[in-house]
């Protein structure tokens, strides 16, 4: 049997190295993943990285992704197996219906847009429809917004999924834990992600109560 996935949404906010990291991380922890992209998304994916997210060639193009290059060399290869793509535009997806099995929904980055349209259960598509169905079937759904400034409307909004039951992670890297690196700052946010969804992982140092450790306390 199939082991239950992490549904990972990816919105058309500025930051898809964060969705990166986390999918990388979620299967360097031994997760299970299933994939949707927006439209959006792949829109900022072409500006951010020069990678066409094609459904038809979403593995080469994942794998192309995850191995994509910041600052540093390319990361160890990554196998897929464990990983399921869904297109933004099927409704009958796994992930639209509260039977399907899964440990909870991840949405990295995370736009004012998406921010709206889950919080007042929009659906437009299948990832504010994911995101819906987590929340009613009262699964961790973790947030990493990635806009600036928030707006009044979009800071209710926030706090009414808080209400909810969703945990609100801002992509803002911190600098206590020795990052030297742009993709340390990356990896940063993407364990707090992680962090708030209970998956382990060792993207950051942490905070060992010592000072010059090297890390800090958030």
């Amino acid at each position: 049997m199939k082991r239950e996935p992490w549904v990972v949404g990816v919105s058309g906010a500025s930051g898809t190295p964060y969705a990166a990291a986390v999918i990388r991380g979620l299967l360097g922890a031994g997760e299970a993943v299933d994939v949707v992209v927006s439209r959006a998304a792949r829109l900022t994916l072409i500006d951010e990285t020069g990678i066409s997210f094609r459904d038809g060639h979403w593995r080469e193009d994942l794998r192309e992704w995850l191995e994509h290059p910041l600052d540093r060399g390319k990361p160890d290869p990554f196998e897929l197996d464990d990983v399921r793509y869904w297109t933004a535009g099927d409704f009958a997806a796994g992930p639209s219906s509260g039977s399907y099995s899964a440990k909870g929904m991840i949405v990295v980055p995370c736009s004012a847009a998406a921010v709206a349209g889950i919080a007042i259960g929009l659906s437009k598509d299948l990832l504010q429809r994911a995101a819906s169905v987590t929340l009613k079937e009262r699964r961790p759904l973790v947030l990493c917004v990635r806009e600036s400034p928030l707006s009044g409307v979009t800071l209710r909004q926030l706090a009414d999924l808080d209400g909810q039951g969703a945990a609100v992670i801002p992509a803002s890297p911190g600098f206590y834990a020795g990052s030297a690196s742009v993709q340390q700052l990356v990896d940063f946010v993407a364990g707090r992600v992680l962090d708030a969804a209970r998956v382990q992982h060792g993207l950051y140092a942490r905070w060992t109560g010592e000072l010059g450790s090297g890390s800090a306390s958030t």
